[in-house]
């Protein structure tokens, strides 16, 4: 039975696909950085791990070796703390890459963008990824970047493309663009279409920019869970830079408390 459903509370995003050291020293590159700011994460707060790996030159990579350890690290050094792993494209990934990483790995929880997995319009093999991790009890968190993915996904899933079953999701305030600032009000377009939508996932969200704090925070008055950390936004609510993710994982834990 997998830990990441329902989602906890909080989840760390602590390193994402596109920032580096050279955006921040205490950004987590390797697995051995990222097991230690996880632990540390998990001491402030973070009830779990979303987690990218990268290679030898620190780039973000779909690779089953590299997940594989990280997690064998994290069930040693916190056993608490369960993984989510990524198979975000970020650009140089097909659905198939996407796919065949989770031919080779089985992990506790798995994010999916809906619109990269469905990039190739391959729905046979599309519903059979999705399918077979149902069968093998992985928790697949959706990520969704706009109302008419919401949309997309209650039709793929009166489809038969997706399980209805232990629905998850990831509602995005925004796009990985530079100088990105989320508003809290970005979110209520999304719960009024997954309403619309008839709809009723376990749902999070992640925010960014300075903003991120507050998009947090209201999407835990509407009962929300939180993704947060550098993936997403490097400042604190006070508008200074934080230290690190365990800075920014304790300031929303205050945030809501």
């Amino acid at each position: 039975m997998t830990r990441l459903l329902p989602l906890p509370q909080i989840m760390v995003a602590p390193n994402g696909a596109r920032r580096g050291k050279a955006d921040h020293p205490a950004l987590p590159v390797t697995i051995a950085e990222t097991v230690d700011t996880a632990r540390a994460c998990h001491a402030a707060g973070a009830g779990a791990l979303h987690a990218h790996v990268r290679d030898a030159a620190g780039r973000h990579v779909l690779d089953a070796g590299l997940y594989a350890e990280l997690i064998a690290e994290m069930a040693q050094a916190v056993p608490d703390m369960p993984v989510q792993i990524t198979t975000e494209a970020a650009g140089s990934f097909t659905p198939a890459d996407q796919r065949a990483l989770l031919r080779r790995i089985t992990p506790e929880g798995v994010s999916i963008a809906l619109a990269e997995m469905l990039a190739d319009d391959d729905r046979a093999a599309a519903r059979r990824c999705y399918h077979d991790l149902a069968a093998a009890g992985v928790a697949v968190q959706h990520i969704l970047y706009d109302t008419a993915q919401v949309q997309r996904l209650a039709d793929e899933i009166a489809a038969g493309t997706i399980p209805q079953d232990d629905l998850c999701v990831l509602y995005v305030l925004g796009r990985y663009t530079p100088g990105q600032v989320s508003a809290p009000d970005d979110l209520l377009p999304f719960l009024a279409a997954a309403q619309d939508a008839g709809l009723a996932p376990d749902w999070g969200i992640c925010a960014f920019g300075r903003n991120e704090t507050a998009c947090l925070k209201a999407a835990h008055a509407f009962g929300g869970k939180l993704r947060v950390g550098f993936e997403n936004n490097l400042t604190m609510a006070d508008g200074t830079q934080a230290t690190g993710n365990a800075a920014r994982v304790a300031d929303v834990v205050h945030a809501i408390s």
